[in-house]
């Protein structure tokens, strides 16, 4: 973890990734990184690596006036975005409408391919509504039903969601959902922004 006061004396930001710590994000910050960008990661800290992050609570003092580009990423839990996410996209909202913006949004309901797209999903689109907040870029990526690393109460209301929409629901594997080519493609059209 960096000190939040070295973090804010750097002169440019490259990429600041909102949600970067999980599989997914960790995966983006890879690619941007070999691109040698200069990224720095703001994460609530519940699942994933651990590099070049601070956590949501303490970039509400985090000068963002810095950064070049912004990606923010949130998965669903639970039939919802992280209510920290979203406070911290309309807390900054002015900040964000003045820099070039990403948006992605991971969630099961994804790998239906009628709701794969950020026009068709319904999270993604209640997740802009909510927010007001129009991102230069979106994306919807599947993620990973992991039943084995859940615990007993998350196996259960999973496997309940998935049963309701006819996914998988054999609670000893894991499925992976994520087309990582459309991941890849994403994180290359970062670089244009």
């Amino acid at each position: 973890m960096f000190d939040l006061n070295d973090l804010n004396k750097e002169k440019n930001i490259d990429n600041l990734v909102v949600g970067g710590a999980g599989f997914l994000g960790s995966n983006l910050i890879d690619f941007l990184i070999k691109k040698e960008e200069n990224v720095i990661c703001i994460d609530n800290l519940s699942s994933g690596n651990k590099f070049k992050i601070i956590s949501l609570d303490e970039a509400l003092n985090f000068n963002l006036d810095k950064c070049e580009k912004i990606v923010i990423g949130a998965s669903i839990r639970y039939g919802r975005h992280n209510k920290k996410v979203l406070d911290f996209i309309i807390r900054n909202k002015n900040i964000l409408d003045s820099k070039k913006t990403a948006f992605f949004s991971v969630n099961v309901v994804a790998r239906k391919e009628e709701k794969s797209t950020p026009e068709t999903n319904p999270y993604m689109l209640n997740f802009l509504k909510k927010t007001n907040w129009k991102p230069n870029k979106l994306s919807v990526f599947a993620g990973k039903v992991d039943y084995p690393n859940y615990n007993f109460i998350n196996k259960i209301v999973i496997r309940f969601i998935m049963m309701v929409t006819k996914g998988p629901t054999d609670i000893n594997n894991s499925y992976e959902f994520t087309n990582w080519e459309n991941v890849r493609k994403f994180a290359k059209e970062l670089e244009k922004l």
